[in-house]
């Protein structure tokens, strides 16, 4: 095979676009999702009908100077095929391509074909490469280059040979960017075998006298290492183990904090029942979607370390949208419709404000409810979904004695008479539920959260709704790939709930994962065995 050329990264000058003027930027995308943009206008996906031609449009645009040789482009389109029988499909191709981009964008020199010649055209992997080189050498621009990298190149042709080689050199680009950026936990996010960033997280939390985080970020480096590899941790790490077993056993709670926090711009959008709903993008990289569960803050959340590990690992990986739902965080508190129902109506209001046509959904705990019945209304939406501490059924309907039925009744009447109090001993019956397993001061956190995140009587609300949900008939018609994890011994919905909701849901894969806590913590064992899963699932999902 003819291997493709590698990017120039000598500056290029081409005759100036006179039919723009200059004013409008010709863009191709190529990270994370492909799309043309001529004068300030995408091409329509349907104009891509015709693989060859788009193929043949990425061909070109990754190689120098946007021109390839006719046996080069034979050779990486056709390689199977002798040249007699690809010529007409390459001309073929030509002529679909030039139907989608104008009689223009495409030029024989010779033997030769060019694209865009007479443009200036900017491509995204290209800026990428150039910045990410720049910013190796000279140590300096690496949050800059790190902000041009939306995802994995062309991950539609992962499975097209020629993509293959640029494809790895995009991704370890991006991947020594992160780690001179000091990006640990996007790392582990993207590949967790990578015993460097554990080496440096375990350092990290040694060096602030935190012995317990420095341990279990071993016990995770050794899992991860034994299951995918087959091998131990290194001397390194078995050094700074021996480092941590020397520091005094209490807890301290100052622990090392992320540096590298992403910002965001808020924006707000209003359901037909006009409830105002708070919505944020954040990260780089495919699209992901992630249901509103209980509860959220789109800002506090970042303060929280119950929630921020999440957040680092979806935003590393994912341009994540995520929303406050009805009546809690930046969202209306002033509403009374809590039903599965209206917030299946929050999701589909923002992803449309949003502007997401069609894209993978996360749903946690509630989240997954809401995720399974929106997947099965608008089935040409939803791309792919992982779905982690779900249930089928609210406590109403999956409650097996009149004791558990009891009980469901009761947690409601108890949010409304102590949720808003200072004095956070109510709170605390719903944080124990959700992370038996959390630290005192997590407890603490996640009660404070709590209080900041909605009123006594919204928090009422949302616990009757969740008592009568039930997926069962929508799981049924559910068509796109799903993964469904859960952790084995959740004390909110018991793991059968994870396995009846995969039980439901057609051609669904089920993940179980050790651990008690319904909200899995950045300490826990499970958590990189979580991102390894779901990574590996939307990758392949596509």
């Amino acid at each position: 095979m003819v291997p493709l050329p590698a990017a120039s990264h000598e500056d290029v000058e081409f005759d100036p676009p006179s039919h723009v003027g200059g004013a409008v930027a010709d863009r191709i995308v190529m990270l994370g999702t492909f799309s043309v943009e001529l004068d300030g206008r995408v091409v329509e996906h349907s104009h891509w009908r015709r693989r060859s031609a788009a193929n043949l449009v990425k061909a070109l645009a990754l190689a120098p100077d946007r021109r390839l040789h006719r046996e080069q482009l034979i050779e990486l389109l056709w390689p199977d095929l002798a040249v007699t029988e690809a010529a007409p499909r390459l001309h073929k191709a030509v002529h679909f391509a030039r139907r989608a981009l104008g009689a223009d964008a495409l030029a024989w020199v010779g033997d030769a074909l060019s694209l865009l010649p007479s443009r200036d055209v900017e491509i995204d992997v290209v800026g990428f490469e150039s910045a990410a080189r720049a910013a190796l050498q000279s140590g300096d621009g690496v949050e800059e280059a790190l902000a041009l990298f939306t995802g994995e190149l062309l991950p539609d042709d992962r499975y097209e040979s020629w993509t293959v080689a640029r494809r790895d050199s995009v991704a370890h680009l991006h991947r020594q960017l992160l780690r001179v950026g000091e990006r640990w936990l996007q790392l582990l996010a993207e590949d967790p075998t990578d015993e460097e960033a554990h080496v440096a997280l375990m350092r990290a939390h040694v060096e602030h006298g935190d012995r317990a985080a420095a341990l279990s970020q071993y016990d995770q480096l050794a899992a991860v290492l034994d299951d995918e590899l087959g091998v131990e941790p290194g001397d390194e790490a078995i050094a700074i183990r021996r480092a941590a077993l020397a520091l005094p056993p209490q807890r301290r709670t100052d622990r090392a904090q992320p540096t590298h926090l992403p910002t965001q711009e808020v924006r707000f959008c209003h359901t037909a029942d006009a409830v105002r709903l708070a919505y944020a993008v954040v990260g780089s990289g495919p699209p992901l979607v992630k249901a509103a569960n209980w509860l959220s803050h789109l800002e506090y959340d970042w303060e929280s370390t119950v929630w921020r590990h999440w957040l680092l690992a979806l935003t590393g990986d994912y341009r994540l949208l995520r929303y406050d739902e009805r009546g809690c965080g930046l969202s209306d508190w002033d509403t009374t419709s809590f039903s599965l129902e209206a917030w299946v109506d929050d999701l589909a209001t923002v992803v449309d404000a949003a502007g997401y046509d069609r894209f993978p959904l996360l749903g946690v705990s509630q989240g997954a409810a809401v995720a399974v019945e929106y997947a099965a209304r608008f089935p040409e939406r939803v791309s792919a979904m992982v779905l982690y501490g779900g249930y089928v059924h609210g406590r109403i309907g999956r409650a097996r004695n009149e004791e558990e039925l009891r009980l469901a009744h009761l947690m409601p009447e108890l949010a409304e008479l102590g949720w808003g109090r200072d004095e956070p001993t109510f709170r605390q019956v719903f944080t124990a539920r959700l992370m038996p397993e959390g630290t005192r001061e997590q407890w603490d956190e996640f009660n404070e959260l709590q209080r900041r995140t909605t009123s006594s009587a919204n928090a009422a609300r949302f616990m009757r709704g969740f008592n009568v949900i039930d997926v069962t008939e929508a799981a049924g018609r559910v068509t796109c790939p799903t993964l469904v994890v859960h952790a084995r011994g959740d004390v909110g919905p018991p793991v059968e709930e994870g396995r009846l909701l995969a039980s439901l849901i057609p051609g669904s894969r089920f993940v179980s994962l050790e651990g008690r806590n319904h909200l899995m913590l950045a300490t826990e064992p499970a958590w990189p065995r979580f991102l390894y899963e779901m990574n590996r699932f939307l990758a392949e999902a596509g």
